[in-house]
């Protein structure tokens, strides 16, 4: 053995925190849970936005909202929070205005990732699973990002903080501790993890096509291809076989 002690990053494993029954869950999110069912050719298939609509009221899953959701849905609230306890992007306790991820993975880890979260904990005073004391920030260790090429990486409310350091890490949560514009590396201008859950439901904010879709590591390959005339081949015709 290692000598190294287990850390589960999943902390918040478990039941939906049933001692808060606070919800600000109205009728006219009710409604919206029925526009979001709607979209589907089985109702059921609309829970996972459905649960992120009920986030960007109550900031977690409430039960309040696990009883909603079921209703809607004509499942039971069992079923609901089976769902709801299976993806870490369902909190069970509140997420801070802004909901910090950390990418702790292998390559981010090797580029600095394990440092940077030491450092973001001890600069916020939490661990992962945690909200500060003001509800500004939660904090949650990241299971890879899928953006190796831009390590070490960070996600304010979903949205992607590339090849951060301490320094750059000290001075994006202290802009976003004193309300100053943030924008993302690549993606739109920072907004509240409840406008982000908001948008994940399927309300769009128009704020689609803010900011840039993707970083310079990703169009390295489409500039040399460019600079030296490269083109892909052809398709081939599709066959009379092929077509049938």
């Amino acid at each position: 053995m290692s000598g190294h002690e287990f850390q589960s990053f999943f902390p918040e494993s478990g039941g939906v925190d049933l001692s808060d029954q606070a919800t600000n869950i109205t009728d006219e999110t009710i409604e919206e849970m029925r526009q979001l069912a709607a979209r589907y050719p089985q109702a059921r298939s609309a829970l996972l936005p459905m649960l992120h609509l009920v986030q960007s009221v109550d900031g977690r899953v409430s039960p309040r909202g696990i009883e909603a959701c079921a209703e809607v849905l004509g499942i039971s609230a069992a079923q609901v929070s089976g769902v709801a306890t299976f993806y870490t992007m369902y909190k069970r306790r509140p997420a801070g205005k802004h909901h910090v991820g950390v990418c702790v993975t292998a390559l981010c880890a090797v580029m600095g990732g394990d440092a940077l979260m030491e450092h973001v904990e001890d600069k916020l005073g939490i661990h992962p699973g945690e909200t500060t004391a003001d509800g500004t920030f939660s904090l949650e260790a990241v299971e890879c990002n899928a953006a190796c090429d831009f390590a070490p990486v960070m996600m304010v409310n979903w949205e992607f903080m590339d090849n951060m350091d301490p320094d750059k890490a000290n001075q994006l949560l202290d802009d976003l501790a004193a309300g100053n514009p943030v924008q993302s590396s690549r993606g739109a201008t920072i907004t509240s993890w409840k406008e982000a859950e908001r948008v994940i439901a399927g309300f769009p904010d128009g704020r689609a096509d803010e900011g840039p879709a993707a970083g310079e590591a990703s169009l390295v390959g489409l500039r040399i291809a460019n600079e030296r005339g490269w083109t892909a081949p052809d398709a081939p015709a599709a066959s009379q076989e092929e077509e049938k």
